[in-house]
């Protein structure tokens, strides 16, 4: 069968990949095309757009790319009708896949969703749009499944995927003295996938070098970005380092991590290393979204457990004092040990492993 596969972040990617493989080991005959990265070409998807090109973060960002955008979205409907596909499969990314879920249903297209938006969290009408256009979704975290149930939709919750991400890899003895890093504890830094994120994230993040001289402060370069992005930070501060492609490695050796909000708060979780969760937005972007947005927190792994785990520094709230007297916290033990208890409970709410293969099971089965 022919797929045609839409991820627009990193996340995606990632995700997009590993379902790739397992429908690949599903059906024999399996082609795939593809927007997304690195990681789905590899896998073997044909590359038709890399998500670099369509990663546009908070409101004000994307009216000023609404050309591109729609220029993006008309050459992808040509794209998927050119190519026929027996399934259009959308991985997150709402503000472009619901409106090709709308289109695709239109043109008679079967289309499945992996990976919900989180429509739970902000604008929950969309949920009608969802119903009317997606045969199946296929849905990752617990309460989602409960609150579909609320609309009368019946979804079918698959797991986490980086459960399984996170359990296969393995570790890199030599991680240190390759990136020449001392045997300072380290402080990991992920300040986001896309480069509007890192450009207000990392500098406040770099604030805490000189709070914590005894540890050493490590950046996590993203895939879909080049050292220069990165120069200017590590020209001011001459003691830390970047390592690229290599963020699970270096969160397996951190002691604590400061974290932009999104699917790496989850990661830092699963690997079982306290964090402080950051977030800062432009002005405009944050005020529209405090009038949208009608959940408690903005990070996954609060979002889960439904309480506060995870210390969230929002918009004012990142700030040099708060980073640097919640960062402290974390190196103590008694903190350490209460953010480990709630770590455990977060992986016991997450599912067992096996979402990728779990998922390419019922989408073949569903299409055959």
């Amino acid at each position: 069968m022919k797929y045609y596969i839409i991820a627009g972040e990193a996340s995606g990617d990632l995700h997009g990949s590993n379902l790739i493989k397992a429908l690949a080991r599903e059906d024999d005959l399996a082609d795939f095309r593809v927007w997304g990265g690195d990681l789905m070409a590899e896998a073997g998807g044909k590359l038709v757009k890399h998500y670099r090109d369509l990663a546009f973060m908070g409101f004000v960002e994307v009216v000023k790319n609404l050309r591109t955008i729609l220029r993006n979205m008309r050459f992808c409907k040509a794209d998927i009708l050119e190519y026929q596909p027996d399934v259009l499969i959308l991985i997150d990314y709402p503000g472009f896949n619901l409106r090709i879920a709308r289109w695709a249903k239109q043109e008679g297209i079967r289309v499945f969703y992996y990976i919900s938006p989180q429509i739970w969290a902000w604008h929950s009408s969309r949920v009608h749009q969802i119903k009317k256009n997606v045969e199946r979704m296929f849905v990752i975290l617990p309460f989602e499944a409960d609150f579909y149930k609320k609309y009368d939709y019946a979804v079918d919750f698959v797991g986490h995927p980086l459960l399984d991400v996170v359990a296969d890899t393995e570790a890199d003895p030599a991680f240190r003295s390759a990136n020449q890093l001392s045997k300072h504890p380290i402080i990991a830094l992920l300040p986001g996938s896309r480069k509007q994120e890192i450009q207000r994230m990392l500098a406040g993040m770099l604030e805490m070098v000189s709070h914590f001289p005894d540890h050493q402060f490590v950046i996590a370069g993203a895939p879909s970005m080049p050292e220069s992005v990165y120069a200017p930070y590590l020209q001011q501060h001459r003691n830390i380092h970047l390592v690229q492609n290599q963020t699970y490695e270096l969160l397996r050796h951190a002691r604590a991590a400061l974290v932009t909000s999104g699917t790496a708060t989850l990661e830092t979780a699963l690997f079982k290393i306290p964090q402080v969760v950051c977030y800062r937005g432009s002005a405009v972007s944050y005020w529209i979204a405090r009038r949208l947005v009608n959940v408690k927190y903005i990070s996954l792994v609060n979002l889960v457990l439904n309480r506060e785990l995870v210390k969230e520094l929002i918009q004012g709230d990142f700030n040099t004092d708060a980073l640097r007297e919640n960062l402290q916290a974390l190196l103590q033990d008694s903190t350490r040990l209460e953010m480990m208890a709630g770590y455990e409970e977060l992986h016991q709410r997450l599912g067992q492993g096996g979402a990728s293969r779990r998922t390419a099971e019922l989408m073949v089965g569903y299409l055959k």
